[in-house]
């Protein structure tokens, strides 16, 4: 363990928890209407996009009209990709002459960028056009992040509300997160990036002849503009196939820094968010502890495990003390190799700069039990923060079990109807990764796109799944998803990840809303203390343990299948 990792572990933690209150205050002002110091220049704009679109910023909506809304919109940005994809090829900024993206692979690219999980089955400097990564992903990295904090927004407003039959309206509150907080923070990003290399152009590959004679294609392109709302959204869909690994992602050690503070920089600062508008922020603060628990114990468990080093090679003669350096590069270290799988995992957002298919077993299952969480540890950018509301609601609930009292959080008494939408929203995730691992590993259209026999062919399907239902987007490199059948169902598993959690937050949004407060009482569980804080730790630990446990322990089963019969099973 070397003192230099420590310390930038230690750098990181701390210019994260200090930027969480700016972050989360100026966020806390634009969605409350209030003016902030970008309202003189993007007044105007905003104005303008609602008189252009006929949106009445004052009349706010019913959850149910909220949600159709949402619905609709999106429904909107997944068709107009596909056709940007299925199309490329006769529009123009198409100077490699891509071809059209094939129908089940556009299906999956739409549905993934408009669900905010960026996955990708294809090599985007191999595969699109600039037209289509400017105006079809970067778009996308920009609206659908926009959703995930707009849904969260009318949740926050339901907490914070009394006897109220609205939670907001969705085109403002949309538009609002987009113009005020997600592009003035990715045009300062996409500058800082270039200043370190990342290109910006639109310019042809460039064609270099090696000294050895050959020839290579350079890709290049529109990177830095991409880049930088594919960290701050938790998108994580790269401009090239290796993603942050490379060079013109990721060209820099301050680059790095830079996108490893982006990666939890909205998640964290919209739990102080949550704080300030329903006016305690002890609430936030005590979120953000339990998310900061959950990320240093998976940090400490990965880094340790990296360390160790890789049996086989030590016997093969490497030197145990490099650690585990497979699949990683030199210029980043396990450190932060280490720091970006987990902060990717946690925060929903998928990028990579090493290869996860390359950490030692249990340093590769920290970054899956990230996301069987349900990808609250921080998780996306709103997306992240509602899921762990719905784990608050059933803290509470079983804390007022526990002593006979009707569960309260926020003056707000939680029913049953609360915790039924709840438990909906907590079963989509092992409905939709165990399901379809479960007819993944039984057709011969889904073994086809495994690697590695045996158990790590398990995790590859199984993280696969994961971290499609939980709309990551990151996979085990030799995974082969890009096939009829991959492309179909980890975009089910998508849609399913990201709407069926939704709808029901909203509709406990409007129920909320709905209620008066009910004052606080001698035997009322204060939500913001260390006891709540561990209870809630508990109960996301034991709900994805008990979910997946059973699943993560088949390993040494179908190892020991594999040894007798030489096939999967």
């Amino acid at each position: 363990m070397d003192t230099a990792d420590i310390l930038q572990i230690i750098v990181f933690c701390v210019l994260l928890v200090a930027l969480t209150p700016v972050a989360g205050g100026y966020m806390a002002r634009v969605f409350s209407g209030e003016r902030v110091l970008l309202d003189r220049v993007l007044g105007p704009v905003e104005r303008g996009i609602y008189r252009l679109c006929g949106i009445r910023p004052d009349q706010e909506q019913h959850w149910t009209a909220y949600a159709l809304a949402m619905l609709a919109f999106n429904l909107l940005g997944f068709l107009l990709l596909y056709a940007l994809l299925r199309a490329q090829s006769w529009l123009p900024l198409n100077p490699a002459g891509m071809a059209p993206v094939l129908p089940d692979l556009a299906f999956n690219t739409a549905v993934s960028f408009m669900t905010n999980t960026n996955w990708q089955a294809y090599g985007g400097e191999s595969t699109l056009s600039y037209l289509s990564q400017m105006a079809g992903l970067t778009v996308q990295n920009f609206v659908s992040a926009a959703t995930g904090i707009a849904v969260l927004v009318a949740l926050i407003r339901g907490f914070a509300r009394r006897s109220a039959r609205t939670v907001g309206n969705f085109y403002v509150d949309m538009t609002r997160a987009t113009l005020y907080v997600l592009l003035p923070i990715s045009i300062v990003t996409a500058l800082v990036l270039v200043s370190q290399g990342v290109p910006q152009n639109l310019d042809s590959y460039t064609v270099a002849h090696t000294v050895e004679g050959g020839r290579q294609v350079i890709a290049q392109g529109p990177v830095a503009s991409q880049e930088a709302i594919k960290q701050l959204g938790s998108n994580g869909g790269g401009f090239f196939s290796v993603n942050s690994a490379h060079p013109y992602e990721n060209p820099t050690p301050l680059a790095n820094f830079v996108e490893m503070i982006f990666l939890l920089l909205l998640a964290a600062g919209l739990t102080d968010t949550f704080g300030r508008m329903v006016g305690d922020r002890r609430q936030g603060w005590a979120i953000f502890a339990a998310m900061g628990i959950l990320f240093l114990a998976g940090l400490g468990v990965a880094y340790w495990a990296e360390l160790q080093g890789n049996p086989a090679a030590i016997a093969a003669g490497f030197d145990p003390a490099a650690g585990n350096m497979e699949g990683k590069e030199v210029r980043f270290g396990i450190v932060n190799s280490v720091l970006w799988a987990v902060a990717t995992t946690a925060a929903s957002n998928g990028s990579v700069n090493a290869m996860h298919d390359s950490f030692m077993p249990l340093g590769g299952m920290v970054p899956m039990v990230n996301m069987m969480l349900g990808e609250v540890v921080f998780g996306g950018v709103g997306a992240g923060l509602y899921g762990m509301l719905i784990f608050v609601l059933l803290a509470v609930f079983i804390a007022g079990l526990m002593v006979g009292r009707t569960p309260e959080y926020l003056g707000k008494k939680i029913e049953a109807k609360e915790i039924k939408l709840a438990m909906l929203a907590t079963l989509t995730l092992p409905l939709g990764v165990l399901g379809f691992s479960a007819l993944t590993l039984v057709l011969p259209a889904g073994l086809a796109g495994i690697q590695d026999p045996g158990p790590h062919g398990l995790s590859e399907v199984l993280y696969a799944y994961s971290s499609g239902t939980g709309n990551n987007g990151s996979a085990f490199a030799g995974f082969g998803a890009n096939s009829l059948y991959h492309n179909t169902t980890i975009a089910l598993a998508m849609l399913l990840g990201r709407f069926l959690v939704i709808l029901p937050v909203l509709a406990i949004a409007g129920g909320l809303a709905g209620k008066r407060a009910v004052p606080a009482s001698a035997g009322t569980f204060p939500t913001h203390g260390g006891l709540f804080i561990g209870l809630l730790v508990g109960i996301v630990l034991i709900v994805g343990g008990l979910t997946f446990f059973p699943a993560l322990a088949l390993g040494p089963v179908v190892e020991h299948l594999m040894l007798g019969t030489g096939t999967f099973f």
